[in-house]
C-alpha cells in the first residue's frame, strides 16, 4: 500500500522507524526486533539506508522483512555516495522486492569532502525527479522544523524544500523535535510557503540520557526546561528514564493529535518495548 493513501483515509497514524544490522554485524537480533515491532501494528514502517549507504543490501532485506510481517515498509534511498547507475540498480531491486514506498535523502556528506563525488546526485531533488520519472514508487522527504543543520537560515530551507516538492515528493517526516510549538510553528510556515503535502511529525522517544547531548549535537534540537529537566532528574537511573521517556513522548503524541496532527512517526531505536508502550499508552485514540 502506499503511504500517501495510508495518510489520505484521515485515520491517525502512528509509524515505526527501524535500522539494518550493519554489514558485518548479526542480522537476526534485527529481523527479530522488527518482528516484534511490526506486531504493535504501527501503520507502516520505515528502514533506514545506514550511514555513507553502506547497509543498503540489509536495507532491502528489512524492508521485505517487513512487508512479510504484514506491515507496509518504506525504504530509505540516499543518493550522494552512489552513482546514477547505482541509484536505478537500486530502484529496479526496490520495485522487484515489492516495495511501494521510498524515503528520498540525499545522505551524509563524506567525511572531508568538498562537493559531490563524479557520477552522484548532489541534491534529494535530484533523486526525487529520478523516482518520479521511472514511475510507480510513493516518495517521501525529509525536513526540518528547526532548521536543516547544512542551511544557514530558515527561510533558504523553506525554499529548498518547496523545490523538492515540487520535484515529486508525496509526503514529508520531521526530523525529532521535542517542544511541539516548535512543529506548529513550522507547519504553518510551510503551508503560507505553498507547501501543501502531508507532514508527518517525527517523535524520538528519549530513554536513556546519554542519548540527548549526542542527539542535540548532531541536529540542534532545542530542548524545552521541562525536558531538560526529565533527563536532569531520571537521567542516571535506566529504569526511571524508560519510564519518564516512552510518557514524554507519548504526551508529545497526544498534543499532537488533540491539535489535528493525524500522522506521527516514532524513531524507535530498533527498541520494541518503547513503541509497545506508547501504542499501549495510546489506545483507542489510534485505533
Amino acid at each position: 500500500m502506499k503511504i500517501r493513501d495510508i495518510i489520505a483515509s484521515g485515520k491517525p497514524s502512528v509509524s515505526f522507524e527501524v535500522f539494518p544490522p550493519k554489514q558485518d554485524a548479526a542480522f537476526e537480533p534485527v529481523k527479530e526486533a522488527v518482528t516484534r515491532l511490526c506486531a504493535a501494528k504501527p501503520s507502516f514502517m520505515s528502514v533506514t539506508y545506514g550511514a555513507a549507504g553502506r547497509a543498503n543490501t540489509n536495507t532491502l532485506s528489512i524492508a521485505k522483512h517487513v512487508q512479510d510481517c504484514g506491515v507496509t515498509a518504506l525504504a530509505h534511498l540516499t543518493c550522494l555516495t552512489s552513482t546514477r547507475e547505482r541509484i536505478q540498480e537500486e530502484l529496479a531491486a526496490l520495485r522487484g522486492a515489492g516495495i511501494e514506498n521510498i524515503l528520498a535523502l540525499r545522505g551524509d556528506v563524506p567525511v572531508n569532502a568538498t562537493e559531490p563525488p563524479p557520477g552522484c546526485y548532489a541534491h534529494a531533488s535530484d533523486l526525487v525527479s529520478v523516482i518520479r520519472d521511472v514511475g510507480g514508487f510513493c516518495t517521501g522527504g525529509a525536513c526540518y522544523p528547526e532548521c536543516h543543520p547544512d542551511c544557514a537560515h530558515l527561510e533558504d530551507d523553506i525554499r529548498n524544500l518547496r523545490h523538492k516538492v515540487e520535484a515529486g515528493v508525496d509526503f514529508l517526516t520531521t526530523q525529532m523535535f521535542f517542544d511541539n510549538n516548535v512543529f506548529f510553528h513550522y507547519l504553518s510556515r510551510l503551508r503560507s510557503a505553498g507547501i501543501t503535502v502531508p507532514v508527518i511529525a517525527g517523535i524520538m522517544p528519549v530513554t536513556n540520557g546519554k542519548q540527548i547531548d549526542r542527539i542535540c549535537k548532531l541536529s540542534g534540537t532545542y530542548l524545552p526546561p521541562r525536558f531538560r529537566s526529565i533527563v536532569d532528574r531520571f537521567g542516571d537511573n535506566p529504569d526511571q528514564m524508560l519510564d519518564a521517556g516512552i510518557a514524554y513522548a507519548t504526551e508529545q503524541i497526544i498534543d499532537l493529535m488533540a491539535n489535528g496532527v493525524t500522522a506521527v512517526h516514532i524513531y524507535t531505536m530498533n527498541k520494541p518495548i518503547v513503541a509497545e508502550r506508547i501504542m499501549a499508552n495510546l489506545g483507542s485514540i489510534v485505533r
